[in-house]
């Protein structure tokens, strides 16, 4: 039965927790391409996290801490009645920056930056003979063009850091730029930030975005901070997609398709 605490506001019962803890869990998947995937990312069980998302079970305390670090959010908003309330703040600007800054709903079409998988290639900001082969995926939800990708196990392993870390994991959204769009990426917690601009190669090439990504850091005589940057539209199968999440990290510039190599042109100075 329910009761009514000293806020006026209703309790719910075991059932009724269960079912908005799933419901609201379910929202937090939904970017998520493979439920088994991100259960080996929170390393929990995948039939006890089926069982949450279903309404059937309801984590321990050290279980629902690690859920709500994951997808940083606290336990209210996983128990509350909807858990966007909270994220839709993502798309917000302080009044006094109103129409000069910041992401707008529905303002990057399909047509201007399909949703999808993208292959992308940089030169490496740290060794400049190396090229970084990477893979990220473009959804919308709420208004809002995001994007989201992992750094390859390999590059966390050169960085001495463990392959499994939620630090692997950045997420941007996308804002329109005069002709393209542009965004900056940000691992977990700003350990790392990069921003990016984009627009299409040419009219012949519409699956192809060309660009530069540059590294907001001190000057540094060995390392570089900006760089051109190439995204093209992975439009196969997804064993394309799986092919290439197998050879991202850093490669030589022979490794990475001829029409990338054209468009990086390593030989040219940057302006």
């Amino acid at each position: 039965m329910k009761n009514i605490n000293s806020e006026n506001d209703l309790e719910l019962s075991p059932a009724e927790l269960r079912q908005t803890f799933g419901r609201n869990l379910r929202e937090l998947t939904k970017p998520y391409r493979s439920i088994s995937g991100l259960c080996r990312e929170l390393g929990i069980n995948r039939t006890q996290f089926n069982r949450y998302l279903a309404g059937e079970s309801f984590p321990r305390p050290e279980i629902l801490a690690q859920i709500c670090a994951f997808f940083e959010v606290d336990a209210q908003t996983l128990l509350g009645p909807f858990v966007r309330r909270k994220k839709a703040q993502i798309g917000r600007e302080h009044p006094f920056l109103d129409e000069f800054v910041g992401p707008k709903p529905d303002t990057v079409s399909e047509e201007r930056f399909p949703s999808g998988f993208y292959r992308f290639s940089r030169r490496s900001f740290l060794d400049t003979d190396l090229v970084m082969n990477g893979l990220v995926y473009v959804f919308r939800r709420d208004g809002f063009a995001f994007i989201r990708g992992y750094a390859s196990r390999s590059i966390m392993r050169d960085l001495a850091l463990p392959t499994n870390s939620p630090i692997r994991e950045f997420r941007g959204v996308l804002i329109p730029q005069e002709e393209g769009v542009h965004f900056t990426i940000s691992h977990r917690n700003n350990i790392a930030t990069v921003f990016n601009y984009l627009s299409r190669a040419s009219a012949l090439q519409q699956n192809v975005w060309v660009g530069f990504s540059a590294r907001p850091e001190r000057d540094n005589v060995i390392k570089r901070r900006v760089t051109r940057l190439v995204y093209e539209k992975i439009n196969g199968s997804f064993s394309d997609v799986r092919a290439v999440a197998k050879s991202t990290g850093y490669v030589p510039l022979s490794e990475i398709p001829e029409m990338h190599q054209r468009h990086l042109r390593l030989g040219t100075p940057f302006s």
